[in-house]
């Protein structure tokens, strides 16, 4: 579904990418690991258009879409839930459901699926993005995402800040999407929760992948996970 081959991007004059040769087949969920400042949030800012590859080719269901705006990226299938969550603070949950069906044209029956997922932001529908804890602000953002009707979902650090309870709930529920059909690729800082949710892993260091492999492989790895990830 996602081909990446040698692929170049930069911030000004700064080249972060550094040929990254990455591919995500229909169904699976993927995992990108690696330290902080590794990449990997510039890698699917890359993918979505957001920073521009400067060389290599992306592409998406067999269509390149190197040089395509973000917007037509998004409209092919592509999502992006990115690190931080990126709400609408000031927009009650509802409202920013809203907004992430305008593009979509997602109907009753995907929003109901949201509640389904995520009860919670039923119970929430009237209240301020901002007023929202950080593990509801992260349900809202994968429920936006969701809404999309992707293909493809790319999700920036699903389990930053939150407590390990609702990082299990969230991963369970990611799961499940995937089993809808929903193709994933994961960037994520927690070694063990991208390995439990991906099927196989890359490794990115300074841009450049050093690894991949099975998620099961990457476990046994321990090499490869103090070199990298600095796991003890």
């Amino acid at each position: 579904m996602l081909t990446l081959e040698g692929v170049h991007s930069y911030y000004g004059e700064s080249h972060v990418i550094q040929g990254v040769d990455l591919h995500v087949e229909r169904g699976e969920t993927v995992a990108l690991v690696g330290r902080n400042g590794a990449g990997k949030t510039t890698l699917l800012k890359t993918v979505m258009g957001i920073v521009r590859a400067r060389a290599g080719r992306i592409r998406f269901d067999g269509v390149d879409v190197t040089a395509l705006d973000t917007h037509v990226i998004a409209r092919r299938g592509i999502t992006l839930v990115p690190e931080e969550r990126r709400i609408f603070p000031r927009l009650t949950v509802d409202e920013n459901l809203r907004v992430a069906t305008l593009a979509s044209g997602a109907g009753d029956a995907t929003r109901a699926r949201v509640f389904e997922y995520f009860p919670r932001l039923r119970e929430r529908l009237g209240h301020a993005g901002q007023d929202l804890s950080g593990g509801e602000q992260q349900m809202l953002a994968l429920a936006r995402g969701f809404l999309a009707r992707p293909q493809l979902m790319l999700i920036d650090e699903l389990s930053g800040g939150l407590m390990p309870l609702l990082v299990d709930a969230l991963m369970d529920i990611l799961q499940r999407i995937n089993a809808e059909g929903i193709t994933i690729l994961l960037v994520e800082q927690d070694l063990e929760v991208a390995l439990a949710l991906a099927r196989r892993c890359y490794v990115l260091d300074q841009g450049r992948i050093e690894y991949s492999g099975t998620a099961q492989s990457l476990r046994d790895n321990r090499d490869v996970q103090q070199r990298y990830l600095g796991v003890a």
